[in-house]
């Protein structure tokens, strides 16, 4: 479990980006794969779970997930959220309840931990490429400041994801950046006549626009081997037909 040096600052905040090690899956989804939209066994997936959630603390409810689908959409868990059974169909979770550890998976992309030191709102965002453009991050930290957050006290946290040398992209992508903001050619690097986006910067690019300046990013290459993390992009290039998930926590204590 990786933390975050200025998230682990915070009183009363738990966090971890967790990796592929200490786990019960097997094969490709070997070891700590926590996706439970993967084809692994869902005994293993269980499994998996409950040790991120013990590594958080004791004694916790189920760790909240929703069904990523790379989106803009978040849900707010207050103390009037009626849980339900099926997950819902989002890319952000915010809440201010205490001892509900909520979390994002990803496997390349960007996984965002947010807390609001003074009033206690925290949120997990999962950001990939279409999420990010889609303005996944701006929706997060507008609806925080309208639950009473202030900028001077919000503090993010990027997560190990895909680095640029990595995520080579096609000119469609890249015009399409390049169409909704000129500026945005500052993402991308071209060599040997291939295209490659920085996506992390990207995110962070969309922090600070929120004016949001207690930034850490954590630079760990998720499609690195040696790193240990599931990269759906490494599983690709090797021809499996799926890949284990990463998870990344933050828990009000």
């Amino acid at each position: 479990m990786i933390k975050s040096k200025k998230l682990k600052k915070l009183k009363g905040i738990s966090h971890g980006f967790f990796d592929r090690n200490g786990g019960k899956s097997t094969g490709m989804y070997k070891s700590l794969n926590c996706g439970v939209g993967s084809n692994d066994k869902k005994k293993n997936i269980q499994k998996n779970l409950k040790i991120v959630k013990n590594k958080i603390g004791k004694n916790l409810k189920d760790i909240f997930l929703v069904h990523q689908i790379h989106s803009k959409k978040f849900v707010f868990i207050n103390n009037n959220y009626k849980f339900k059974s099926k997950r819902l169909k989002a890319d952000a979770i915010i809440t201010n309840k205490k001892k509900l550890p909520i979390g994002i998976l990803t496997a390349d992309c960007v996984p965002v931990l947010i807390c609001d030191d003074t009033i206690k709102i925290i949120a997990a965002i999962h950001a990939g490429w279409k999420g990010a453009y889609k303005g996944i991050i701006n929706n997060v930290v507008k609806f925080m400041i309208k639950k009473g957050c202030k900028i001077k006290n919000i503090y993010a946290a990027i997560g190990p994801c895909i680095a640029q040398k990595n995520y080579n992209v096609k000119i469609d992508f890249f015009r399409k950046f390049l169409k909704k903001n000129k500026k945005n050619i500052v993402f991308f690097k071209k060599k040997k006549k291939l295209i490659y986006f920085n996506l992390p910067k990207y995110i962070k690019s969309q922090l600070i626009s929120n004016k949001i300046s207690n930034i850490d990013h954590i630079n760990i290459d998720t499609f690195d081997y040696k790193n240990n993390f599931f990269s759906a992009r490494r599983s690709i290039s090797l021809n499996h037909d799926d890949y284990g998930r990463n998870i990344s926590i933050i828990m009000i204590n």
